[in-house]
């Protein structure tokens, strides 16, 4: 992976919410069409993950669907990566998941800006999608 790429995708927790930002197109579960929107992608003990504060979201289904989609950094770097998202469903690896977003989120210097405190930890275990994502060799289109 090319060091710009590798760089952009190395958040931490004081990374701007702007470092988060990215954009994904998936395939429709339904319509079979692609979908491109913004999301916030999250990196926790070296893995990337897609999540939300809870709700449902249609992102989620398009890769339950087709697991197959494109990660597209744009903030210091603009690449198109392909992508393979898993959804983590395993309770224990969840909830390590989510406490590390949530602490993150929730850190005094909030680069994201976002209202503290979010949504405590047994509702993004109920509600929020949780994906792990992984970039297969010959990562770039």
């Amino acid at each position: 992976m090319e060091p710009g790429i590798e760089r952009a995708l190395a958040i931490t927790p004081a990374s701007r919410a702007r470092e988060r930002t990215i954009d994904i197109t998936t395939t429709g579960a339904r319509t079979g069409r692609p979908r491109r929107i913004e999301v916030w992608f999250y990196r926790v003990d070296g893995r990337i993950y897609l999540s939300t504060s809870p709700a449902r979201r249609s992102w989620y289904a398009n890769i339950l669907a087709n697991p197959e989609f494109v990660f597209h950094l744009k903030n210091g770097v603009r690449a198109d990566l392909r992508a393979v998202g898993t959804p983590v469903l395993d309770r224990v690896q969840r909830e390590a998941v989510f406490s590390s977003i949530i602490a993150d989120l929730n850190q005094p210097w909030n680069p994201a800006g976002i209202r503290q405190p979010v949504e405590p930890l047994d509702e993004w275990m109920q509600g929020s999608p949780l994906i792990r994502v992984d970039f297969p060799e010959g990562d770039s289109e």
